[in-house]
This record gives C-alpha cells, structure tokens and sequence, in this order.
C-alpha cells in the first residue's frame, strides 16, 4: 500500500509545475484539530554503499561441486570466502560498516493535524504547512512545511505527523517575548495543495511551488520508510 501511495509522489516528481487543475477559494480539505511538541527521534542507519568484488571462478563453483554444496550441512563454510577475491569483500564490507554513522537519537520536534476530507474524491497526496505569527507583528511569521503520501477517502479523516528540527518560531519580537499572557506567538495549520486520485488538483492562489522545489527535490531523495509526512 506504501508504494502505490507514493507512485503519486514520482510522477509529480517528474513534473510538478503543472498548472493546479480546478483551483477554488476552498479546499475540500477541513484541519479539525493540530499542535506541535519536542520529541527525540531514532535517525536510521544508511545502509552502506559499495561495489563488491566479483567472485573468482574456483573449482567449488562448478556445476557438479556447486550442487554438492546445496546438500552441505547447516554452518558448512562457503569455500568462496577462502579466495582473494571473496577475503578482500570481506575486509571492504568491515572498512564500510567503520565509516557508517551509526544510529543515534536526534532532538526535534513533532507536528500533527487532523484533517477531514469533506469532499467527493479521494486524496492521495498532500501539502501543508505549520505556521507561528508573532502577534505584535504579523508579517513576522516562521513556516515548517511538509509532504505526506496519504489515502483519504470521501468523509474520512486522518491524523498527519511529522518530524522536524526546526521549532516554533526563529524570530520573535521583543514585545511578544514580553508579553506575561504566555502566548509568546499564534499558531495556525494552512493546506497548500491537494493531489486526488483522479488526477485533478487543488492548490493555494498564493502559495507557489518554486518556494519549496530543492526541498522537495530532497524529500525525494531517498526512499521512503513507514513515514507518512516528509519536511520541505
């Protein structure tokens, strides 16, 4: 089910500066509840990259001494192990896993919306963005934007997450830093665009996709997981 999610996800790949088909004021897309929290997140190991020798032509690999070996003990040595080529494979796969980093807990943070879709069509694709204002200045505003493969059918909801490290707010205003009330900056979920199923698309008059291009060029970069959402 991942991968036909995120089929979708290759084909805009290949071009997404397509004009928005039946872009409207609304989306059909209703955010019914969102909040952000720190979290700590494992980083998985990269699987290490390399070319492995080609093996040596032994006498073992034959035909007739390479059906003896099928019927061989449990834990019986692979004869190819003995060879040049198959100890330097050895060596090379040990000097890789040394330079690997391995896994490790990385500080972030967590940013989740439920959203409802109200309408007739199924979404398969979505961009959204998590935004703080700081109050006293509006135009002052940090965006954490992010890309989920989803399947969300006709009055259906689902709950988003994502990952990030970057927090709240980057800049806030003196004012708001000194303002007792508690609420140092507003908080606010914007739909950007929505893929469906059929092909069509809805996106925002004023969000523009040239903004998150590299990011979303890297969001694709690297195969997909068990996430659902990917920073931009």
């Amino acid at each position: 089910m991942r991968i036909l999610l995120l089929f979708p996800l290759l084909l805009m790949f290949v071009s997404p500066s397509q004009n928005p088909a039946g872009s409207q004021e609304s989306t059909s897309v209703a955010v019914l509840n969102f909040k952000w929290t720190r979290t700590r997140q494992t980083v998985e190991k990269p699987e290490a990259t390399g070319t492995t020798p080609a093996r040596a032509v032994i006498q073992a690999n034959k035909n007739f001494e390479r059906n003896v070996r099928i019927n061989a003990p449990v834990g019986a040595r692979d004869p190819n192990e003995d060879t040049v080529d198959g100890r330097a494979a050895a060596i090379e796969k040990n000097v890789q896993e040394s330079r690997t980093p391995k896994s490790k807990p990385v500080d972030g943070f967590a940013y989740r919306v439920k959203v409802h879709n109200v309408g007739p069509k199924v979404i398969e694709i979505l961009f959204w963005e998590y935004q703080f204002i700081d109050p006293l200045d509006p135009a002052t505003m940090a965006r954490r934007q992010f890309l989920c493969g989803v399947s969300i059918k006709p009055d259906k909801e689902k709950e988003l997450q994502a990952f990030s490290l970057s927090g709240p707010s980057d800049v806030i205003s003196v004012g708001s830093l000194a303002n007792k009330s508690g609420n140092t900056f507003q908080e606010k979920v914007v739909i950007n665009r929505v893929e469906y199923a059929d092909g069509s698309i809805w996106q925002r008059k004023d969000w523009n996709f040239a903004e998150i291009r590299l990011t979303y060029q890297r969001a694709l970069g690297t195969p997909w997981g068990s996430e659902m959402c990917r920073g931009l």
